[in-house]
């Protein structure tokens, strides 16, 4: 299962809080697939991924929901943790960085954080792309992350989509290691 997380609503399409939308959509275009079930505070679709069959999800709960739509997908098709993979904005990478992890804690991401906590587990596999940080530290953590990305910076966000697809192929393929090893600057 491979979930993108952000917020539903074309008022937040291009935002930075939904780089993990934007990354499925990659793999969605990847795959010639698309989102056609509407269930379980989702919308969700079959793709192949590196010759295996995946679950693609986009949680319609909000992001501070989106463990919600996570825990009934996977337990409805019985998915186990360990085939979960999590895409998801990071304001501690500059824009285009990308990192790929096996496990920790939500890093003060609040849809990490539902995930973890209604999965019951910080072992989930997850590819961090990263929006940049805020401008100075008064900045609104909300507003930098509901901000919309400026047009200098679409094409390394671009070419981080690019790779974040590529790394869940790879996570698919050879492992988290490899992926790691290949995808994590």
């Amino acid at each position: 299962m491979i979930v993108g997380l952000g917020n539903p609503g074309l008022q937040y399409a291009e935002t930075r809080h939904n780089a993990g939308f934007m990354a499925v959509d990659r793999i969605l275009e990847n795959g010639n697939a698309k989102l056609d079930k509407h269930k379980f505070e989702a919308e969700y679709g079959e793709v192949t991924v590196a010759g295996a069959r995946a679950l693609v999800v986009k949680p319609q709960t909000y992001m501070n929901n989106s463990g919600r739509a996570v825990t009934a997908i996977a337990s409805f098709y019985k998915i186990p943790t360990e085939n979960i993979i999590i895409l998801f904005d990071d304001i501690s990478l500059p824009v285009g960085g990308l990192r790929v992890r096996r496990k920790g804690s939500a890093g003060g991401h609040n849809g990490m954080k539902d995930i973890i906590q209604l999965l019951g587990t910080e072992e989930l596999t997850r590819v961090k792309i990263g929006v940049g940080q805020k401008p100075h530290p008064d900045y609104n953590l909300a507003d930098w992350v509901l901000g919309k990305f400026p047009k200098e910076e679409r094409p390394a966000l671009e070419e981080a989509l690019k790779k974040a697809a590529k790394a869940v192929e790879e996570i698919v393929r050879n492992g988290v290691d490899s992926a790691m090893n290949k995808y994590s600057h």
